[in-house]
């Protein structure tokens, strides 16, 4: 069952484990005075089924949250909500991605990307930390995480050790980062209880000898734990993966008797429960969830946890993953907001969960909570209208010719944005277009004919071919192609972008290609020229002055548009699609000033501006 059926359903089962045996009783929610920020090397141990904190028992309440998602200027405001419900943890994800650009090329410190200053962070405001550092994490992230250059590697088999070229790279993604997780460890002073080894890995492969080699690089790098894994229990039954030693982390499962005699002494508990979920492109409705029944019983049962997420934040840039079946089948990325239907919101604000789940964990606790901290302000603004600037058509850079399709990743070494393939034809015939990855629109002779989306929706023309009318004499076929996220679920982790099959005309082979890279990035924008006349076909940028008394959170609602991109004062705030849910896209009032501000925006379809309101919520 796929992980959007599999580990949903089984959260909503919490009865499966009503009436077990208490882990720990009311008195070992916390251990001792021990505090995160004291200043103290700890002891975090794995023995007789308990979590312990300097040998007492010792109650996992985690909140899962990643800086990534979070401006940075807002991650001790997220971390001080999550304490203010009653938690005492916070578990993050490190992505990878994120901070390889290139291989060997490392930022451990810019922006989003400071993990050890989040950490730090954690322990500033007293909250332990979980840490989930790969190399891959899911999370509904790009590719899972892995950077997406390992797929310049044409026969790559990732999450496996027996490939070469991606142990070359996790030996060293973990050696460049585990000198900053060191001294975060618990034994040497700092917050981090325990370390996760991969994850879902049971979803994916069989090898245990892999998840043995992970921990072995940590600990030849100093991390000696204690580790943990995270799956689905039937997954782990399934592949027999489960890491001798570690804490076995159940993701949406309740069966915690089930389970225990996979882990023997060593303590099993929720490594993810799902207070919301995932929503993505076209469907009907933003995900949401109803955490209260299994939280209710966690408590009772003093069991440890993680809520997956107690705060999603926003997938900016190009941040944004997608799922598809294991034949690269029912494509759907996932949307740019991830907010999840948590119990703190994309812009930080407590919902109606959030107080429920604070009464809960306070009446469990028998101790008042810290106050709900104060949320940043939010803004409106009147509608904008972002006039033409410039033309896609206009800022083609020098192509490459081949004569078939590849992907971009094997092409250009490109992992996001555009790819443009032209060519001269004259017959007229049925184009048909295969390994569309992931929405092209077709244009002859400088005309818009139609568009092939791999996402299926009703509104959408989701076969592989189009009509090309005749002409008089020859016309440029222009195919461009747009992409989402890489995969980062299952099997379908080979998931190259651009054109990745053969086009046809009539049933024949078209060859013969110039290939354009248009990937969208900072340093290609900087290039932009400026519209020299009125634009006549689709693939605009438009652009436009939004002046503001003082900056503060908003969204900027872009139903008005179809599909593209939308970036304020250089920030990629990220995808904007017609197909919804979500029309309206965050915007943190870090990223905004006094007086003028710059929007940007890349839309596929239109050819004529639309209006911008700046709204206070996601939806209404």
């Amino acid at each position: 069952m796929r992980r959007r059926e599999f580990l949903r359903l089984s959260v909503l089962t919490p009865l499966a484990f009503a009436g077990l045996p208490c882990v720990a009783d009311a008195a070992a929610a916390t251990a001792g005075n021990a505090l995160p920020n004291d200043g103290k090397p700890h002891r975090f141990e794995l023995a007789a089924r308990h979590f312990l904190l300097d040998g007492k028992p010792f109650t996992i309440r985690s909140g899962e949250m990643h800086p990534i998602r979070i401006p940075r200027d807002y991650w001790r405001q997220r971390i001080r909500m999550a304490k203010a419900m009653g938690l005492n943890t916070i578990s993050l994800y490190i992505m990878w991605n994120t901070l390889e650009s290139e291989p060997g090329h490392f930022d451990l410190t810019t922006g989003r990307r400071d993990f050890a200053r989040f950490i730090r962070t954690c322990q500033d405001e007293g909250m332990w930390v979980y840490l989930r550092p790969g190399p891959y994490i899911c999370g509904e992230w790009d590719f899972g995480g892995l950077p997406d250059w390992l797929l310049r590697h044409p026969h790559i088999r990732v999450r496996d050790r027996h490939d070469a070229d991606y142990m070359a790279a996790v030996r060293r993604y973990i050696a460049t980062i585990a000198p900053v997780v060191r001294p975060l460890m618990v034994a040497n002073g700092g917050p981090i209880l325990m370390l996760q080894i991969e994850n879902e890995y049971a979803s994916f492969g069989r090898d245990l000898g892999y998840l043995e080699l992970l921990r072995a690089l940590w600990e030849a790098q100093g991390v000696r734990g204690p580790f943990s894994i995270s799956d689905g229990l039937a997954q782990i039954e399934k592949a027999h993966t489960y890491l001798p030693g570690a804490a076995l982390g159940l993701d949406g499962d309740t069966e915690f008797a089930k389970a225990q005699p996979i882990a023997g002494e060593m303590p099993v508990w929720m490594g993810e429960g799902y207070p919301g979920w995932l929503t993505h492109w076209g469907d009907k409705n933003f995900a949401s969830n109803d955490f209260t029944g299994t939280l209710r019983l966690l408590l009772r049962e003093r069991r440890s946890f993680n809520m997956y997420v107690v705060h999603g934040g926003t997938n900016f840039g190009f941040g944004a993953g997608a799922n598809a079946h294991d034949d690269y089948s029912h494509f759907q990325p996932v949307i740019t907001s991830y907010d999840y239907g948590a119990p703190i919101d994309e812009r930080g604000a407590p919902t109606p969960a959030y107080h429920k789940f604070r009464a809960m964990l306070a009446e469990s606790e028998r101790r008042p909570l810290p106050e709900v901290p104060e949320i940043p302000p939010t803004l409106t603004f009147e509608p904008i209208r972002p006039q033409p600037f410039a033309s896609l058509w206009d800022n083609l850079p020098k192509p490459q010719r081949v004569d078939a399709p590849r992907a971009n990743e094997l092409l250009f070494g490109q992992g996001h944005g555009l790819v443009l393939y032209r060519r001269p034809v004259r017959d007229s015939g049925r184009l048909q277009i295969d390994g569309v990855r992931d929405y092209a629109t077709v244009s002859l002779g400088g005309r818009y004919l139609d568009s092939i989306s791999r996402v299926v929706h009703p509104s959408l023309q989701s076969g592989h071919s189009i009509a090309l009318p005749s002409t008089d004499a020859d016309a440029t076929l222009d195919i461009l192609v747009d992409s989402f996220g890489h995969v980062g679920y299952g099997h379908a982790m080979a998931d190259r972008k651009g054109i990745v099959g053969a086009i046809r005309l009539d049933g024949a082979p078209l060859e013969g290609w110039a290939v354009f890279s248009l990937p969208l990035d900072a340093a290609w924008l900087r290039g932009l020229r400026p519209l020299q006349g009125r634009p006549s076909r689709p693939g605009l940028f438009f652009k436009a002055s939004l002046p503001l008394a003082q900056p503060g959170d908003c969204y900027l609602d872009m139903s008005d548009w179809n599909k593209g991109y939308l970036w304020v004062n250089g920030h990629l705030l990220g995808r904007y699609w017609h197909i919804g849910p979500q029309q309206r896209l965050y915007c943190p009032a870090p990223w905004l000033r006094a007086g003028d501000n710059e929007v940007l925006v890349f839309d596929l379809h239109r050819t004529e501006p639309g209006a911008i309101r700046g709204v206070r919520n996601l939806h209404d």
